[in-house]
């Protein structure tokens, strides 16, 4: 076998994530001050392990070399854990991430070096998240985990067995079930997501920080519970609005993430209006920020976003505002799909900005004509907890987000305008 520069770059970055995962450990045993099974060197040693077992079961042509090794790997590796648990240090992960470790060497060689690579720092951040995981699990209730079943029967069940084609009349044509239940699938990950983030960091990491993960659940919800305890706790009106702010900003940034998933030719038409005003959102953002500061811990409560009549709901609206926003476009032209948006923005940006997305996929729609409704949605739901906060906040919460609020919205119609 000739020995070339592709042979020692495969070695190199089995080296590499040999050295990066045993880091982590190192670091790991350091902070909690316990005996090290195998630190940068070891970890290294063993993706070069890895990479030359599976070079010498190449150049033999048998894959009992191979097999051999990852035997004695094994063995080396359950003789120490049985010592570390006679000590009664107990735990499997430095063992397995070994294990983890020589196949990724293995990989290297047989060329996969993304894909090498990606599981070594998948490996390194999932070996990096202990606390972060710890503090999920003690965070969780009994409703989480349920509501989490219910999300993977949504997902894995439900939705493999629903039929993919409609064989209805205008404007009902639009109803494919699956792809009803898909979207209810797509959002229902979104906010589970941002509440999981939540669980994880915690709401007492600061009102700021809770306005950005509750605008990954909802950017209303945000509002209507920091406007209402504006009014209890008027010394923190000004924090209050930079939550909701942020929260409004991150309502943006969900409705380019839909488009995008969903269809990246309309991402290419909605985006300039969008950018623009979640860019406005963050530079007011930063406004409030450096114009207050407060050490207050924030005590809001966020349900998971979660349930299965939670989700049904969602699917029936969606399923209206395909048919309603179908059925405009058939009798009324253009004008029924921008009166369609505005009206349902007020309620929900989610439900209409997929639901548009998917007539342009279907080509019930022009794209022009949903990314300009799109755009009307989101002005129509930001509008809407304006309204929130101007009948429900203090006054020093109106005095501090209103103008943000005038600016985001100028924004996003001055460069709509210029658009068309």
């Amino acid at each position: 076998m000739n020995i070339s520069a592709d042979l020692f770059l495969k070695f190199g970055v089995a080296l590499a994530i040999g050295f990066m995962i045993g880091l982590q450990r190192e670091f790991a045993f350091r902070s909690r001050q316990q005996e090290l099974l195998a630190g940068e060197r070891t970890f290294a040693l063993m993706a070069l392990v890895g990479c030359l077992s599976a070079m010498i079961a190449d150049i033999f042509k048998s894959a009992l070399a191979f097999i051999g090794v990852i035997f004695l790997v094994g063995i080396f590796t359950a003789v120490a854990y049985f010592i570390d648990a006679w000590r009664g240090q107990v735990g499997l992960t430095t063992e397995i991430a070994i294990l983890v470790t020589v196949l990724i060497g293995a990989l290297c060689y047989w060329d996969y070096l993304v894909l090498a690579a990606s599981l070594g720092i998948i490996t390194t951040v999932l070996l990096s998240l202990k606390i972060e995981t710890d503090r999920l699990v003690s965070a969780l209730t009994r409703e989480d985990i349920f509501a989490a079943l219910q999300f993977a029967v949504i997902t894995l069940v439900i939705l493999p067995i629903l039929p993919k084609e409609s064989n209805l009349r205008p404007p009902f044509d639009v109803l494919s079930p699956y792809r009803i239940w898909l979207m209810v699938v797509f959002i229902s990950a979104i906010n589970f997501i941002g509440y999981l983030a939540i669980k994880i960091v915690g709401p007492e990491r600061g009102i700021g920080l809770t306005g950005l993960l509750g605008g990954l659940v909802s950017s209303t919800g945000v509002t209507l519970g920091f406007s209402e305890r504006s009014n209890r706790e008027p010394t923190l009106a000004k924090p209050f609005s930079l939550a909701i702010m942020i929260a409004w900003t991150v309502m943006f940034a969900r409705v380019l993430v839909e488009v995008g998933v969903l269809n990246p030719e309309l991402l290419n038409l909605i985006w300039p209006p969008i950018t623009a005003a979640g860019v406005v959102g963050l530079l007011y953002c930063v406004f409030l920020f450096f114009s207050q500061r407060t050490t207050e811990k924030d005590t809001l409560e966020f349900s998971n976003p979660f349930d299965l009549v939670a989700a049904i709901k969602f699917g029936l609206l969606y399923a209206l505002i395909l048919v309603v926003a179908r059925a405009a476009q058939l009798y009324f032209g253009n004008t029924g799909v921008y009166i369609s948006s505005l009206v349902s923005g007020l309620a929900d940006v989610d439900a209409i900005t997929i639901s548009l997305t998917q007539l342009t996929i279907e080509g019930t729609v022009p794209q022009t004509v949903a990314a300009q409704s799109i755009v009307i949605a989101t002005i129509a739901n930001t509008l809407a907890k304006g309204a929130i906060v101007i009948i429900g906040g203090a006054s020093l919460l109106k005095r501090a987000l209103l103008p943000g609020m005038l600016l985001v919205l100028t924004t996003a119609i001055v460069i709509t305008l210029l658009m068309i």
